[in-house]
């Protein structure tokens, strides 16, 4: 199995960065152009034809786990604590299967190509994690510097490109890490040190919805389309 047939939305997590929006709601449901932020990610995935989805929850489990349902998402909750990105991804595997998962975050416009297509036509059966990578001056937003740098295709931490949050990723290494929680940078830096960390570049806008500030910034871009 060479490309992905599944594909894991992280939307565990407490959204503290929005503030007062999702006092009542969890970060994920916040309306984003008049639907639920994380609706647009789903789309994003079934147009590019991945079928299995799963979503993990936490925060808030009651109020996401029944759209999430409606919305022919899977649900892998996470009861007593959250498990962070790596954490995550390794127990929602039984629901996602074999092979390399497609990964996002709900919380980004796309505007441009559908990054989900675009890592599936640079996704080849040697990789294990291939990340989709935004130059800085395409990065609405956010503040501060990019996290990555790309050198004939392999990933080095620091540089002109931020991860936008969408990736293709082999987890059948993820039980080497030790703990239930853990982010996916720990697994990065193992796959990094292999040279088995490579990047992709997006070629579009990307903006982050994860604050306030940001939603009114996506908003705007997308007005302008």
């Amino acid at each position: 199995m060479t490309k992905p047939v599944s594909a894991m939305i992280f939307a565990a997590g407490f959204g503290t960065r929005m503030a007062h929006l999702n006092q009542d709601v969890p970060k994920p449901m916040v309306p984003f152009a008049g639907r639920p932020m994380i609706d647009r990610t789903i789309d994003l995935v079934r147009a590019a034809g991945i079928e299995t989805v799963v979503a993990n929850t936490h925060h808030m489990h009651d109020r996401i786990a029944p759209h999430l349902v409606s919305q022919g998402v899977s649900v892998s909750h996470e009861h007593d604590k959250i498990l962070d990105t790596g954490g995550g991804l390794r127990k929602a595997l039984p629901l996602l299967g074999k092979g390399p998962v497609l990964t996002i975050n709900p919380d980004a416009l796309w505007l441009g190509p559908n990054p989900i297509r675009s890592l599936l036509d640079a996704w080849n059966p040697d990789m294990r994690a291939l990340l989709m990578l935004v130059p800085m001056d395409k990065v609405h937003g956010s503040n501060g510097i990019g996290d990555f740098s790309l050198e004939h295709g392999e990933i080095r931490r620091s540089g002109p490109f931020r991860y936008g949050g969408a990736q293709i990723i082999r987890p059948d290494h993820l039980d080497g890490i030790e703990g239930d929680v853990f982010s996916l940078n720990a697994y990065w830096d193992l796959l990094a040190d292999q040279g088995q960390l490579k990047g992709a570049i997006y070629d579009g806008d990307w903006c982050d919805i994860g604050t306030p500030k940001g939603l009114e910034i996506a908003e705007a871009m997308l007005s302008d389309v």
